[in-house]
Formats: structure tokens, sequence, C-alpha cells
């Protein structure tokens, strides 16, 4: 004959809940995990262990069911054969043990994932704050206006990306008929690069004039950064005179691209005169290249945001790209030429740059009074393909 339900069951839950009880006493003395038996949801002592407490319950069990009234004797469950009471007492206790550290599991890295939210939208907020202050910085420093002299035409462009880089570039007004072009590139992003370009040109103003000779200037430069960079840090910069009267620019190139200079007949050349990156070798001995300019001739400096600019299949714009473009254009003005080389360049990378794009143009024109030297006279498929193919 079956047990007595209400008394079975007063049983059942009071031997549940003293395994519950010796298991939680268990955990709170073993604070460790074993991970590898962790997708169990037990420690491997409580995998040891529980068999253990539930024989430990069966014994007590049988032990109190002896004498009492209230329910047939323990042992004459077992005799025949019915071992519910114990079932029910093993698998109430082991799932309520399963539960509960599923639910303080679940809290814990639900927690967890809280505070790494939190974690990460903060550090996108001080990301995104350095970048507009970094942008700030880098808008603050370039020319509002570009200067010009007489029988030239200077213009510029910058295309920021999304991470600010260094490029800087500047037109320093020396003379009436001279100008000092600068263009270069800080190492890094963000608001230190930001600020070291600010270095930069702060120091590049403070030198240049009439009597600075180009090397002269990069070499004072140079041995300031030296002594203030940190070993990892260093910039690229192109700076030189253009002589309006003389029709001549004067240049040293510290280990920026070279500037593309592209003739009106097409023949094409670089200019490479100078020396090694700004800030590494303070004894680094710069050179001078010295240039005369036509009208019709056009100079074309620019950043790696360009030349690095990255098609879909992966292949860069490079200095080929420009070429092609300044040897196809060669008719238009300096201001079209501008807005085209950038147009192509966006079109060429889907305006994805990982770097800032800045450009600057020199477009040598003729004298006041003399007559239109036609600079736009299109160049001959012949020489433009000759021109490329170099």
């Amino acid at each position: 004959m079956g047990p007595e339900i209400p008394s079975a069951l007063l049983l059942v839950f009071s031997l549940g809940n003293l395994n519950t009880i010796a298991i939680d006493l268990l955990r709170a003395r073993l604070s460790t995990q074993t991970p590898a038996y962790d997708w169990l949801g037990f420690t491997l002592a409580e995998i040891v262990l529980i068999p253990l407490f539930f024989l430990l319950t069966t014994a007590i069990g049988l032990s109190l069911l002896g004498p009492t009234h209230m329910t047939p004797p323990l042992w004459r469950y077992v005799a025949t054969g019915w071992k519910m009471p114990f079932l029910i007492t093993f698998v109430t206790g082991v799932g309520y043990n399963f539960f509960r550290q599923a639910s303080e599991r679940l809290e814990r890295r639900n927690r967890e994932l809280e505070h790494a939210v939190k974690r990460e939208v903060a550090g996108r907020e001080l990301q995104e704050q350095d970048l507009e202050r970094a942008r700030e910085i880098q808008q603050a420093l370039l020319p509002k206006e570009i200067a010009q002299v007489p029988g030239f035409e200077v213009v510029a462009a910058w295309e920021p990306a999304r991470l600010v880089g260094g490029d800087y570039y500047d037109v320093i007004r020396l003379s009436e008929t001279k100008l000092g072009i600068c263009i270069a590139d800080v190492v890094g992003k963000g608001v230190s690069a930001a600020l070291l370009m600010a270095n930069v040109q702060a120091t590049v103003r403070a030198y240049a004039s009439e009597q600075a000779a180009p090397p002269w200037l990069c070499r004072r430069v140079n041995e300031i950064l030296c002594s203030n960079l940190a070993d990892d840090k260093f910039v690229t910069l192109f700076y030189g005179i253009l002589d309006a009267e003389a029709r001549t620019l004067r240049y040293t190139t510290a280990g920026h691209l070279p500037p593309l200079l592209v003739r009106r007949d097409g023949t094409h050349d670089t200019l490479r005169e100078g020396g090694a990156v700004l800030g590494v070798f303070r004894d680094w001995d710069y050179q001078e290249g010295l240039i005369s300019l036509s009208p019709g001739d056009r100079i074309y400096l620019f950043t790696d945001g360009i030349t690095e600019a990255t098609g879909a299949n992966g292949e860069e714009f490079g200095e080929t790209g420009v070429l092609q473009v300044a040897i196809r254009e060669s008719a238009c003005s300096a201001g079209e030429i501008r807005e085209r080389l950038l147009g192509e360049v966006r079109q060429f990378c889907d305006c994805q740059f990982h770097d800032d794009a800045t450009l600057l143009l020199i477009a040598a024109q003729g004298r006041s009074g003399d007559p239109d030297p036609s600079p736009g006279s299109k160049v001959s498929e012949d020489v433009a393909a000759s021109a490329l193919r170099e």
C-alpha cells in the first residue's frame, strides 16, 4: 500500500530543504569553481559530495521514519519498491540548487554586460570629444585665406578623415613678391597629433623670412623637434619660397611626399631635394632644390591621404592617379583642377578616407600685360600618354 500523501510530502520537502541547506553551506566554503565543470552548474566538490548528502538525508529519513506513527516505516517503502520520497528529495534539492546557480550566473553576467556597455559608451564619448577637439585645433591652424603674388595662383583643399590626422599646410606672405609654401604631415591621430602640428606651425612661422633659406629653416625645426619629440614621433615637411619676380621656387623636401611638377607641355618631374624626416636625426644636413617656372606650369603638393586612398579592389590612388588627373585636366584653372582631383579621389575611395587628404596647387600664370599663355591649351594625347608611361 502506498504512503500517506500529506505526511510523505512533508518528509520530502523537509529532507529536500535539509539537502539544499547543506549544499549552500558547502558553496559558502568553496568559492572557487573549476572551469572544466562549470558548464554542469556545480563545482567539482559539489559533484562529488552531493551523492554523499543524498545518502546522509536517506539515513536521517530512516532514523526519523522508523519510530513515527504518522507514516509507515521508511524501510517498508523500500521493501515494497516505493523509493519516490528519496528520488523527489534528491531531485528537489538538486533542481533548486541548479536553478539558483543559473540565476546567480545570469545576474552576474548581466551586471558585467551592463558595466561593459557603460565603459564602452564612456570610452566612445571620450574618443568623440578628443576627435572634435583635434578637428577644432586643426581647422583653427589652417589659413582662412590663401595669400597670393602676381603671376601665380595658389589654391588649397583639406578633406578631413573621421580619425583626425596631423596634416598641415600654410602659405606665408614673406613680401609683396614672395610666399613661404609649407605642407606637412605629423605622425599620429587625435589631439596629440593636432597639438604637435600646432607646434610645427608656430616654429615654421617663427623662422620663416625672406632671408631664411629652406634648408636652414628645416635644420632649425629639426633641432627643436629632436629635443622635444618622443622616439616614435616624427614629421614630414616640405618648405619652399615662391619668388614671383624671379619666377622660381627654392625648396627643401624633408621626408615628405615629393611634390609633382607638371610642365605646360605635359612633361613632369618630382621635387626630391632635401633630406630625412624631421625629429629623428638631429645633425641631418638638408639640401636645397631650385626650379624655374613658366606660364602654364603646375606644382602639386599633397599628403598621403590622397595617394593612399584605397578603392574597392584594395588598390591605392597613388601618385600615378594624381599625375593622370593633372595631365588630363591641364586645360582647366587651378581651382577647377583642385575640385576635379578631389572629386576623383572621393569617387575612387567612395569617400572613405583613412587619413586627412590635403592638397596645395601652385599654378604659374603670365605676367601682367603679357599675352594669355593659355596654360590650359590641351596637351596632345601623344604627350599625355608618354608622360603617363614614364
